[in-house]
């Protein structure tokens, strides 16, 4: 980790009450426009939230912490001068696949990585919207499991109970975000990677339309599979956080036309058309629904309807989908990998998918990409007559740390599939989906489900995950020790 709690001025620390007041996005962007809190106080306040828990949960890679509190004294200097930004002076976080000029970008890997010279477009327009980024958070190597653990950093831990995983791959983002350590932050999502950890948090995870966020400097991240996406603790500041990510490159493939998540929150989505379906795609190994999240998938689905939608049980048809994973996913490692600065030090789980990405490489991944408007249409078929699918984000509730430990590569694909086989097929389909919580185990562990929708549906779905959350009040529960529990550190 690099930076020290040593960097943090005396002055300015808030009180817990205060804090609590405080906790999210749009509460903070509020109080320093209005001038009742500064930027330095608050980043002061993450900073040391950040240090206290580092020992436990592990969310972060790299601590910006002398690099923060420079920014946000620029940030107090600028609301002194009048200027008013959508963020300017909340401290943020970015997963660690996300490059931040000055530090170093090594997705979860082991070995010495050089400092990036830019900023990507998604932490570009961040900074350009005002945020400080206070740090970069774990990620497990290359992006690739449901958990966020790796030899290069040990294990990030849920917030809600140390033994168990936040999930993957944005795992520290995850968890900094439950934990109140930052108010909300950046997450990439190619298999469900914002959506599973949402669920295993208590937060809402947002997978965007593929090229909503840039992922500059990749002009598409694993061939068309990973997107950029947020992670919040309710669905306003995940709006606010999104339209402040969002806009394209000019080197970007994907350019999807602009939308206004904040207006979309705002809005009665309307009595909605819902498919509840519990089907998941083919691919060939074991997977089961643990009872406990379908009941608690049931019971979200009932207060819909109670809200005065319509719930109805009804599957897409996803057919081969499965065919045209492997072949990008295992693409998109084997280049990764080949970046990195000692390839000796990657676990031997990504050289066996390395080796996969040479074979599948050259005319399956031609294929599989060749294949993805045929399964746009077979799948949106199921959009002609309902408008929002609802199905489970994870098939179990959060697994223990190391559950995938000392697993082979064939194990560990099998096991994942196990605990995750719902959130995967909208990344082949690049259409977006948010998770929202769907209550908690009776040990007291978050479950979540998803809102899928069809191209661009991101407005749709945002406003039914905010009528929800207005029925739900989600942002009220809190893990045990964070900030909003009572606690002024995890």
């Amino acid at each position: 980790m690099s930076g020290s709690s040593n960097a943090l001025g005396s002055s300015g620390a808030l009180a817990p009450s205060a804090a609590r007041e405080l906790s999210g996005l749009r509460e903070m962007a509020a109080a320093l426009a209005e001038g009742r809190v500064g930027a330095r106080e608050l980043t002061e306040r993450s900073l040391e939230r950040i240090a206290a828990s580092q020992p436990s949960l592990n969310a972060f890679r790299i601590v910006r912490a002398e690099a923060a509190l420079a920014e946000a004294d620029a940030a107090d200097r600028r609301l002194a001068s009048g200027e008013r930004l959508p963020l300017l002076g909340v401290p943020l976080a970015v997963k660690d696949d996300m490059d931040v000029a000055g530090e170093p970008t090594a997705f979860g890997c082991a070995g010495a990585f050089p400092p990036k010279a830019a900023d990507g477009e998604a932490v570009r327009r961040l900074r350009a919207a005002g945020a400080v980024i206070v740090g970069k958070t774990q990620t497990p190597e290359l992006g690739q499991w449901p958990v966020t653990e790796g030899h290069a950093f040990g294990e990030t831990r849920n917030p809600w109970n140390p033994a168990h995983t936040p999930g993957g791959s944005s795992g520290g983002s995850a968890a900094a975000v439950a934990a109140g350590l930052v108010p909300a932050a950046l997450g990439s999502d190619g298999a469900g990677s914002v959506r599973i950890p949402a669920a295993w948090t208590h937060l809402v995870g947002v997978k965007p339309q593929r090229g909503r966020i840039s992922t500059w400097p990749e002009p598409e991240a694993f061939h068309g599979l990973t997107v950029n996406g947020v992670l919040a603790r309710t669905v306003a500041d995940a709006a606010l956080l999104l339209d402040a990510a969002s806009g394209p490159d000019p080197g970007d493939v994907h350019r999807p036309a602009r939308i206004s998540a904040v207006e979309a929150v705002r809005r009665d989505p309307g009595r909605l058309r819902i498919a509840l379906s519990y089907r998941t795609a083919f691919t060939g190994t074991p997977k089961s629904l643990d009872p406990v999240v379908r009941s608690a998938v049931e019971e979200l689905a009932g207060r819909l309807e109670g809200l005065g939608h319509e719930v109805v049980p009804e599957d897409p048809r996803y057919g081969a989908i499965g065919l045209t994973f492997a072949p990008r996913a295992t693409a998109g490692v084997r280049e990764l990998a080949g970046r990195v600065p000692d390839p000796s030090l990657l676990d031997p789980r990504t050289h066996e998918t390395v080796r996969a990405g040479r074979l599948l490489g050259g005319a399956a991944l031609r294929v599989s990409r060749r294949a993805e408007a045929a399964l746009r249409r077979r799948v949106g078929e199921i959009f002609d007559r309902f408008d929002v699918v609802l199905t489970p984000t994870t098939a179990t509730p959060p697994l223990r740390i190391g559950a995938l430990s000392g697993l082979g590569a064939m194990a560990t694909d099998r096991a994942m599939i196990a605990a995750c086989p719902y959130a995967w097929t909208w990344n082949v389909l690049g259409w977006p989906g948010v998770n929202v919580p769907a209550g908690f185990t009776p040990e007291g562990l978050p479950l979540g489900a998803q809102l899928l929708g069809p191209a661009h549906s991101e407005p749709r779905l945002l406003s039914l995950a905010a009528q929800l959350e207005s029925a739900q009040d989600w942002a009220a529960h809190w893990p045990p020790g964070a900030p909003g529990a009572g606690g002024g550190s995890v």
